[in-house]
């Protein structure tokens, strides 16, 4: 894919020294999740995404009204009014969020779906000024996901920042342009948790990588910087 079409996307992430995601038991101090938004912030992204599971504390929840209307909601991508310059992404196929707004920190939020979602949902997404974009019938095609963020809302540098399946997802479609990862010094030592790339059982889909950058944080942490090679 050209990617001139599509947003320049850095996966951005702290693993333990094992390559494990799961921070909780960690210990990591305060200053941890201050390093990771610091470094975040040099990137000047349009727009960030996760998926649900990792939304939902930001998303909230409320109540889904029945509709009063049987008239159905047409499958077409829905754009609410705003004023936002950077957006908050969920990737959300079978429509699980229940937003109580719009927004997150003064952020728009944007929420990919399957067409599978029903109408009530698609109802209720509107009424809260929650734009969504579909990604594929039953599926996301990630392709034109990314596609659409850029044509349609200008994005043009993402940040993603979502648990193992997401990320391998994003790897496997070969669409992951730089990696930035905040290693903690922690061993993790476990088995069967996410790890940063969990794209499939056996054989992934290696990509080759270029180091360009390498620093020490706060906490002993360690910021390393990957393009993905190509060509």
């Amino acid at each position: 894919m050209d990617k001139a079409t599509r947003p320049y996307i850095i996966c951005h992430m702290v693993p333990s020294v094992d390559g494990r995601i799961v921070t909780k038991g960690w210990k990591l101090p305060g200053s941890g999740l201050a390093e990771y938004e610091s470094t975040a912030q040099t990137f000047r992204a349009d727009a960030w995404i996760i998926g649900r599971v990792s939304m939902e504390p930001y998303a909230g929840k409320t109540r889904i009204p029945a509709r009063k209307t049987r008239e159905p909601i047409p499958r077409t991508d829905f754009i609410a009014k705003h004023d936002a310059d950077s957006y908050a992404i969920a990737l959300d196929p079978s429509g699980k969020l229940t937003w109580k707004s719009g927004s997150i920190d003064e952020e728009h939020v944007i929420t990919v779906l399957t067409e599978k979602v029903s109408d009530d949902y698609l109802a209720f997404l509107q009424s809260k000024g929650v734009s969504y974009l579909f990604g594929g019938k039953t599926e996301l095609n990630l392709e034109r996901v990314v596609q659409k963020l850029r044509k349609d809302f200008g994005i043009k540098k993402l940040l993603l920042e979502g648990g193992g399946k997401i990320n391998g997802s994003f790897l496997a479609a070969d669409l992951i342009d730089e990696l930035s990862l905040l290693f903690a010094p922690v061993a993790d030592g476990s088995i069967g948790t996410p790890s940063l790339f969990d794209a499939k059982e056996g054989k992934g889909p290696a990509r080759q990588l270029k180091l360009f950058s390498m620093e020490k944080r706060k906490g002993d942490m360690l910021w390393v910087r990957y393009k993905v090679k190509r060509g």
